[in-house]
């Protein structure tokens, strides 16, 4: 993207001419070889300023390199004191996050035994004029493969996932379809759904480095057309009826994902737990 390329030269031209900026890095998706970049893929720029005072407390600076849009700003105290945040969208579509670090609270960083996740994902350095990333250490990107589970995690998961089932089930019975929508969307799938499916593309792939990036972004590459067809299936609009067939396609998939696993991982896959629980959603389904 020619926009976010030109933005990315202004602002290493202000940090080089700057001398408040000691250091510049370029992080996530951009720098990660494992992540999908397109036209979209937002600019995370991290500062390093011999005080960065003024720079958090003032916007003047934003604005060199394009007119906001819209701006959300962090200070210190939600990232324990080790920096603050600009999160920036410009007129012309790019956005940028402005990581804004004090040259102490960044070498403290790089002291640090394990390299922090937003540098284990991925990091260029752009400008170190004090040489102060000679100790940084190189990127691993573990923090965003997929893990192999443990039997314990394997068990929660799945015993979880049919406790919480109940929930949606009784809420579309209620004609509740807010809260319905709250479990099915930003609990069955954001917790179980997300890592089951991870953990089965990660055991296609011998557990090999491979990711599937935030919260799925990769599922359709990594799945074959008749299963993700089942994914799609899961998710559902307004009508209570099309919320039903959703929660049993919901239902379906973990069985078909968790049988496949726990013969591959030699784990034991609930089968009574899901009967039992299967049983009462049809129970609940069929009430007048």
């Amino acid at each position: 993207m020619k926009a976010r390329e030109e933005k990315l030269k202004q602002i290493i031209h202000w940090a080089e001419n700057n001398p408040d900026i000691r250091a510049v890095l370029l992080t996530s998706s951009l720098v990660n070889p494992y992540a999908p970049v397109d036209d979209l893929s937002d600019l995370d720029v991290e500062l390093v300023f011999e005080n960065r005072t003024s720079y958090e407390a003032g916007n003047e600076w934003i604005r060199l390199f394009g007119d906001p849009i819209s701006m959300i700003e962090e200070d210190d105290r939600l990232f324990e004191g080790k920096h603050a945040m600009k999160m920036v969208l410009y007129k012309d579509h790019v956005k940028v996050d402005f990581k804004l670090y004090q040259v102490s609270e960044f070498i403290k960083e790089i002291n640090e035994e394990a390299l922090p996740e937003d540098w284990d994902v991925g990091y260029q350095v752009l400008i170190d004029k004090d040489h102060l990333t000679k100790n940084l250490k190189p990127p691993t990107y573990q923090s965003v493969m997929i893990h192999k589970p443990t039997e314990k995690e394997f068990k929660q998961l799945f015993n979880d996932f049919w406790w919480d089932t109940t929930y949606v089930a009784k809420c579309l019975k209620r004609g509740d379809i807010f809260y319905a929508k709250f479990m099915s969307e930003n609990v069955l799938r954001t917790d179980y759904i997300v890592p089951l499916i991870e953990w089965y593309i990660g055991a296609d792939h011998d557990w090999n480095n491979i990711t599937a990036n935030k919260h799925g972004r990769l599922f359709k590459k990594y799945l074959s057309s008749e299963l993700w067809n089942k994914v799609e299936a899961t998710f559902s609009g307004k009508d209570i009826e099309e919320n039903w067939k959703a929660l049993f396609a919901f239902a379906d998939l973990v069985h078909e994902l968790g049988t496949s696993l726990a013969g591959r991982l030699h784990f034991i896959y609930p089968v009574k737990l899901e009967n039992d629980v299967r049983h009462y959603l049809a129970e609940i389904q069929s009430m007048p």
